[in-house]
């Protein structure tokens, strides 16, 4: 009964957040799958689950990497797909290879970007993401 409570609360929590909460919730899973595997890849017995756990973290950043609007902050898009696609090879390479030092690497790369978007959750308004929304949108 508890988990189905727990797994009640996560669902109304994302489907009432705004797309920034969503954001970090997202960071947030990825950095706790990340957690696991690191975790669990040099336990003899444990490779399965450290694997699924890479699996997981690999579909949060290839979701990330492919909801980037390009059209919007190109800069910033170019840049963030970078760091996407170095994060995507380390995760297949902690995978393949059990390094949990490249787990590491996409823990230290993906920290500040994470807290940089929970910040900015905090700090701005949903109307006043939406004024900066359509201010790019105008510019385009």
């Amino acid at each position: 009964m508890q988990s189905s409570t727990s797994e009640q609360y996560k669902l109304v929590q994302i489907t009432t957040a705004n797309p920034g909460e969503v954001l970090v919730a997202l960071f947030d899973g990825l950095f706790r799958f990340l957690l696991v595997a690191k975790h669990t890849l040099p336990q003899p017995g444990k490779r399965g689950q450290a694997g699924e756990a890479l699996s997981k973290a690999h579909a949060i950043v290839s979701e990330l990497y492919a909801n980037l609007d390009r059209a919007q902050y190109p800069e910033l898009v170019d840049n963030l797909s970078r760091v996407y696609e170095y994060c995507l090879g380390r995760i297949t390479h902690a995978n393949l290879k059990n390094d949990a030092a490249a787990i590491d690497d996409v823990v230290r790369v993906l920290t500040p970007i994470r807290e940089g978007f929970a910040h900015v959750v905090k700090t701005i308004s949903p109307q006043e993401l939406e004024a900066l929304r359509e201010a790019a949108n105008a510019k385009r």
